[in-house]
């Protein structure tokens, strides 16, 4: 046990389970009690309910959209989209133009960092509790539209002089599912005493790298935020393209594709069925939009019902990496997805979901399977610096699961990859997470995942 806890400082840990036999997740220590104590200690229910059935939402008469009476949260819309190369195509995608905090604080223990983050309930977790940000809130939440109880610690994010800024961006989310969303991710540093409130614990680096390891424990939301602390590269930083040479093929990616996007009412998107038990394909592919019914009281609010995005199959985010002279870098894709605030980003080298390209369809998968899924997919495990199967944002996707996958490459791998792709250092990479619509989430949260594989060094937050 780290010092700071032997110490006898109050980290809010607890034991007196192993939480292995409540959640079939395998973490031992004192982590692992606090998640088995804290799911013994809440009741929580989630229930697949109609869409037509849900307590405050409804079909808009004039475009079919999928609303919430009190005009807020999120809505369901249409959305058609042509980018250059492939046949245009229309989906549902969810339209959340607030913008919420995704916040960690961070403080030390006896020299060593630790970050305050919360056991949470989010309908679509698989879980249902996972490891979640010191404060993960939208701004109704906040602001407190639904009239629930207040969000604890939201001081230290709202009002920065509680503490030092560490890391602060607006960082986009999933593409294909979201139109635009974006959230402020911010790790705040601080040397005051913090209160350890119910449900909250001071997490060690050590245990980060331990937990980050098992399946759906630690959420997309801290993963996102935690990819803020990646330090910057120093002076014996040689990456294989100068900066000025990934960013001009990133500005040329933007201004040169031809992607076009317009809103459609939802009744009005083609190979979906629009029906008050659910929205879907035919065919089944990648996903469906249900109803959900929840209670869980330790919720700002305790009972609700809402529609979520439930995805059709586990996903696969992978990173191929090889190294060049002593760097590490990672091959990443010129990404433009449905609902890209920007319309291009720095992604992973494959993100997919690979039942896609395995069901017969009258409306195929254009160009087949993605470049490189089959490299990384047939990578023996020994050339695996991650591989683990995390949940993506539990409030708004049922049980959506990738398999995060780093895969160390032979020399001469993808020497000169194609016009889509490019190769890019984990120093540069740690750097365009430092701003807005340049790194997307799925390659955010592979950057956390080396990061505390040890991989990357971590900035020092108190320093």
């Amino acid at each position: 046990m780290l010092s700071a806890f032997s110490a006898g400082r109050d980290t809010g840990a607890g034991a007196d389970a192993n939480s292995g036999e409540e959640t079939g997740m395998e973490l031992g220590g004192s982590v692992g009690d606090w998640i088995g104590r804290r799911q013994r200690m809440r009741g929580y229910s989630v229930t697949r309910t109609p869409l037509s059935e849900m307590d405050g939402w409804y079909f808009r008469p004039d475009d079919g959209d999928l609303v919430h009476r009190s005009g807020g949260f999120f809505e369901v819309q249409g959305i058609e989209v042509s980018i250059e190369g492939r046949p245009s195509w229309t989906q549902p995608i969810i339209r959340q133009d607030e913008i919420g905090i995704l916040g960690i604080l961070t403080t030390e223990f006896d020299g060593v960092p630790h970050f305050l983050l919360q056991a949470k309930m989010e309908p679509g977790n698989v879980g249902p509790l996972q490891v979640s940000p010191t404060v993960q809130a939208t701004r109704s939440n906040y602001t407190r539209v639904h009239r629930g109880a207040s969000v604890p610690y939201l001081e230290y994010f709202l009002e920065p002089e509680e503490g030092r800024v560490v890391f602060d961006a607006l960082q986009s989310e999933q593409g294909s599912w979201f139109w635009g969303k974006r959230n402020r991710n911010v790790v705040v540093s601080t040397a005051n005493d913090v209160p350890v409130k119910d449900g909250f614990r001071w997490f060690s680096l050590d245990e980060m790298a331990e937990a980050i390891r098992v399946d759906n424990l630690i959420n997309m939301d801290t993963r996102t935020a935690l990819s803020g602390l990646a330090r910057l590269p120093g002076a014996e930083h040689h990456p294989r393209h100068p900066t000025s040479h990934v960013l001009s093929r990133f500005t040329a990616a933007k201004a040169g594709r031809r992607f076009t996007r317009r809103r459609l009412p939802l009744r009005s998107v083609r190979d979906w069925t629009v029906g008050g038990d659910r929205i879907a394909r035919a065919d089944g592919r990648f996903f469906e939009i249900i109803g959900v019914a929840v209670e869980a009281g330790d919720r700002e609010v305790a009972r609700w019902s809402q529609p979520m995005l439930a995805p059709a199959g586990t996903g696969v985010v992978a990173f191929a990496a090889r190294r060049f002279g002593a760097e590490l870098h990672v091959l990443m894709e010129l990404r433009s997805d449905a609902g890209t605030f920007d319309l291009v980003e720095l992604g992973p080298t494959v993100m997919c979901l690979p039942s896609n390209y395995e069901t017969p369809s009258s409306d195929p998968v254009t160009g087949g399977p993605p470049p490189y899924l089959e490299a990384v997919l047939g990578a023996p495990p020994e050339r695996r610096l991650v591989d683990v199967v995390h949940s993506e944002e539990g409030g708004r996707f049922y049980h959506a699961r990738n398999r995060y996958l780093v895969v160390e490459m032979d020399d001469g791998f993808a020497e000169r990859p194609g016009g889509g792709h490019v190769w890019v250092s984990l120093g540069q990479l740690a750097a365009f997470v430092r701003y807005g619509n340049v790194v997307d989430v799925g390659a955010r949260c592979l950057l956390t995942c080396l990061m505390l594989a040890g991989h990357h060094p971590v900035v020092e937050p108190g320093r």
